[in-house]
């Protein structure tokens, strides 16, 4: 079918790394073009990178026909903005950790964990706004006093992609994502101020909520502009999720979720009670260490992602008794910001690389895995396990999660889900429907769970570690 006939939808994912473009049919989901640029490195970007990055990639005529778009961009990033809207700074990221002070002082000034729970959901960890402004506050006073708002890295560029055509009236987000920055009730769908206030030390100016099919306007070419979302939340719409899915995300960071119709409340902390770009709820669980845990296992052995798959898939389960703690980057979950990677049950025996390679597989699934046993053990219903993102390619992943999830496990076909979400809300907002189009999800491969104990042992080891080295 000619593109001329049918109606098209555009959906930007911003993620950490890059952005990534893809344009769909209205109607049935089909990809009918994609582009994607590349995000500087680091943990702070100014956030006119990401406007470069979506110029890239939608060059060359990409959005030609397009009648609708939204983004869906990084969770929690902080865009702090002057009286203007022009940035103050560049963006602290999800993954800057240098608020893992403020987010300690925050949860003990309101009265503990249980205490923001119950005003927003969640327990503010470094990778959330509300810690970050106070880290703003605290280390930068002189650009704390010329901020006057704050928007999130999916804001920013749906407020760029506006303003090209003059139709830009305000900053605009959606409950999704505004559930991720630590002021922001689900429950209620409002903000709370006063946590503004307790991070920041006086107000800010916060983006209007829009509903989950409600337009943020048009721009100059009469494309319908949708609220976006977070990226997690747009990876549920793009993956249609059904009662009893649950999505294992392996990309940068790594994510456990599941479309909830309630709210939930995680008083440990481990479960953010965050919202959906549908109107529902997304308990999610979320660790800073995922796929790059596999690059760096496979430097470490001398390999490239094909080798270390093949030296993994070589050692038997369990890794003769060689266990990693993947916190290379320190860890959102658990809470351990300013730990390192830990490598326990070294052996002469086991010291081989086939055994690293199957450790740290292991090793970044089980911290996954703890994820999924969250949710179940919060009510949610696991029948099976959608395993997403760059990581789940991995022939040695595919083979070791479903012993360490203890469920099925499926694997779409690849995809672009977090722009392909987006896209689907685009094609929502256009419509005009109640409910989002039914957008078909290819399953490329479904793995059933063995019928021996390995996972479970591998998992008692790992948290036995854990439990040794940082007593959690």
């Amino acid at each position: 079918m000619a593109d001329r006939d049918r109606t098209l939808v555009a959906g930007v994912d911003s993620s950490t790394q890059s952005t990534k473009v893809v344009v769909c049919d209205a109607a049935t989901g089909e990809v009918v073009r994609t582009d994607r640029a590349p995000h500087p490195e680091g943990t702070q970007v100014h956030p006119e990178r990401w406007w470069d990055a979506y110029l890239s990639a939608t060059g060359d005529n990409l959005l030609e026909g397009v009648s609708a778009i939204a983004v869906g961009g990084q969770q929690h990033g902080m865009c702090a903005l002057d009286e203007s809207g022009a940035v103050v700074r560049d963006a602290l990221l999800w993954n800057d950790t240098s608020s893992a002070q403020a987010s300690r002082d925050l949860v003990g000034e309101l009265g503990g964990m249980a205490a923001w729970v119950d005003r927003t959901g969640s327990v503010p960890v470094p990778s959330f706004t509300v810690t970050k402004l106070r880290w703003l506050a605290e280390h930068e006073p002189e650009l704390a006093a010329r901020t006057a708002s704050v928007v999130l890295p999916h804001d920013w560029l749906t407020g760029q992609i506006l303003k090209q055509g003059n139709g830009f009236e305000r900053w605009t987000t959606d409950r999704g994502d505004a559930s991720g920055t630590g002021y922001f009730s689900p429950e209620s769908n409002a903000y709370v101020p006063e946590l503004v206030e307790l991070a920041f030390g006086r107000p800010l100016g916060t983006p209007t909520v829009l509903g989950p099919r409600e337009a943020a306007g048009r721009t100059a070419g009469g494309m319908l502009v949708g609220p976006g979302t977070g990226d997690n939340m747009g990876a549920a719409l793009g993956l249609g999720l059904e009662p009893g899915d649950v999505v294992v995300s392996l990309g940068t960071s790594g994510a456990v979720f599941a479309d909830h119709p309630s709210p939930v409340k995680d008083t440990s902390g481990d479960v953010a009670g965050f919202a959906s770009a549908t109107g529902g709820h997304l308990p999610l669980m979320c660790t800073l260490n995922a796929a790059r845990v596999l690059s760096a296992a496979a430097h470490l052995v001398g390999t490239d992602l094909a080798g270390l798959d093949r030296l993994a898939l070589a050692a038997g389960p369990g890794a003769g008794g060689l266990t990693l703690l993947p916190y290379l980057d320190g860890e959102r979950t658990p809470n351990l910001p300013e730990a390192t990677g830990t490598l326990g049950g070294l052996t002469r025996t086991n010291s081989t690389p086939e055994n690293l390679a199957r450790a740290a597989v292991e090793g970044m699934l089980a911290n996954l895995a703890a994820g999924v046993d969250d949710l179940r053990e919060l009510g949610i219903p696991v029948s099976r396990v959608l395993l997403i993102g760059g990581a789940s390619a991995s022939r040695a992943v595919r083979a070791v999660a479903p012993a360490l999830f203890g469920a099925p496990v499926a694997v779409p076909a690849p995809g672009e889900y977090v722009g392909i979400g987006a896209a689907r809300q685009a094609a929502w907002v256009l419509s005009g429907e109640d409910a989002p189009p039914p957008w078909a999800v290819r399953i490329e491969e479904t793995l059933d769970p063995p019928s021996g104990g390995s996972g479970v042992e591998v998992r008692e080891r790992y948290a036995a570690l854990l439990a040794a080295v940082h007593g959690a």
